[in-house]
């Protein structure tokens, strides 16, 4: 290992340290804000869960007092990297949080809520919250793009946090050398994930960003009490154990003077509307722009063939066990979405897994990798499509980026729907209404507990 501080990381620290929403473009301010909200919304919806549910309630016994909501449920103030735990938790656990293509993985719900936690422990304002979320998601996404992951490796959580570190460290007034040991402190922190849960439909795997959360939270405050890190975290995890290298000039390509030279990666993300892991989201477009294009039934479907990313091979199983399961299985995703017309958190309920019709189509769904899909570029297919009918034609279809990417974005008003219907069972809809309105001027608000008074439940 070398004996100077790495460039890259330097690069980061500074970043973070001199990042200012004054300083940035309005569409960064006003990306930031919808990430914001459309987290929030995720966060509400997965916190009825009934284990989310019970989380909520075991918290506080944990924690002691605090000033951080637990975001859908009335059980009292907690310390920051409870409400984080809880909250990032409940907000992966339907698979509608956000993400980033460019970083891999889904840098909000391991920033966001540990941002707004520690803010509001703090009663800092809603620009500092939002220059923390910013910060950290820049972070998360960037030391993703530089990793080589392994095939098992699953990133929830392994590179979320040292975001939630930049994060908190940014809200705590440190400099960039704090920021820097910060930042390593969390990498030797972070969480080591395989696929395993999201296929056998464990919801341990709804912990990952939880617990990457808590660990960066901590990360952030142990340089203080007088810990110490290695030099340089990311490279000494990821090309060695849960990677297969490292690039950390990839980190910050594209870097300027005084910062990145081009969009901040916030605005470069993805929503999601069907509520399924990101490589179905591709499959699921491309086959249902088809169906309504020739208006078929799903039972004049004789079978199809998908080819998509490598990775895809393990998301082949047609007969998933579980909610959880059945949300990465391209067969039943593709299925329950051609059968029933629906994508969202309904297609994937267990009382909805068993389905016959799905089941049946669902095995009649063959998986083929394509070595250059990747969903990192834009350049090429992310799915390919094929439908043959008990007519005989075929049909086929593709998608490059899907629909929710901000390579093909949807209406804003879309996002704002998406929220209403996560948000309006734990909010009901004046608070729900109230909730978009004071999340549209986060940057303008004194406190940041002004947001969050509304959303307690």
């Amino acid at each position: 290992m070398n004996n100077h501080t790495p460039d890259y990381l330097d690069k980061l620290s500074r970043f973070v340290v001199e990042a200012r929403l004054e300083d940035l473009s309005p569409t960064t301010v006003a990306a930031a804000q919808d990430v914001v909200l459309d987290t929030i919304g995720a966060i509400l919806a997965g916190s009825r869960l009934e284990e989310n549910a019970n989380l909520a309630r075991l918290a506080p016994t944990l924690s002691g007092a605090g000033h951080a909501t637990i975001f859908g449920h009335q059980v009292g103030r907690v310390q920051p990297v409870f409400a984080a735990l809880v909250n990032a938790t409940a907000g992966v656990a339907l698979e509608l949080d956000e993400g980033s293509r460019l970083g891999g993985g889904h840098p909000s719900i391991h920033v966001t809520p540990g941002a707004i936690a520690v803010a509001e422990e703090m009663g800092a304002s809603g620009k500092a919250a939002l220059e923390a979320v910013i910060v950290g998601y820049e972070v998360t996404s960037r030391i993703g793009t530089g990793v080589q992951a392994r095939a098992e490796v699953h990133s929830h959580g392994t590179w979320g946090t040292i975001g939630a570190a930049a994060a908190t460290a940014k809200l705590l007034g440190y400099d960039a050398a704090a920021i820097r040991q910060a930042m390593n402190l969390a990498m030797s922190m972070s969480p080591a994930n395989t696929w395993t849960p999201c296929l056998e439909g464990a919801t341990i795997r709804n912990l990952y960003p939880g617990r990457s959360e808590f660990q960066g939270i901590m990360a952030a405050y142990l340089g203080q009490c007088g810990f110490t890190a290695v030099n340089d975290g990311p490279a000494d995890l990821y090309a060695s154990i849960l990677g297969e290298g490292f690039d950390p000039e990839a980190v910050v390509a594209g870097w300027g003077e005084n910062g990145p030279a081009g969009p901040l990666r916030i605005e470069q993300n993805y929503t999601k509307y069907h509520a399924c892991c990101l490589y179905n989201h591709p499959v699921l477009d491309a086959a249902l722009a088809l169906q309504q294009r020739e208006g078929f039934e799903s039972e004049a479907v004789k079978r199809i063939n998908v080819t998509a990313p490598p990775i895809v091979q393990i998301m082949a199983n047609p007969e998933p066990a579980n909610m959880l399961s059945a949300k990465f299985s391209i067969p039943y995703a593709l299925a329950a979405a051609l059968v029933g017309g629906e994508t969202g958190a309904p297609a994937f309920f267990d009382e909805r897994v068993g389905d016959p019709a799905v089941r049946s189509l669902a095995e009649r769904i063959e998986i083929s990798p394509d070595p250059d899909m990747n969903m990192r570029r834009y350049d090429y297919p992310a799915a390919r499509v094929a439908i043959t009918l008990n007519d005989g034609r075929t049909l086929e279809g593709s998608a490059a980026a899907h629909y929710g990417d901000s390579h093909n974005p949807r209406p804003r008003e879309d996002l704002l729907d998406k929220f209403r219907s996560l948000a309006g069972e734990s909010l009901g809809d004046e608070v729900t209404e109230q909730v978009i309105s004071t999340s549209g001027r986060l940057d303008r608000l004194d406190s940041v507990r002004e947001l969050t008074a509304l959303l307690g439940g």
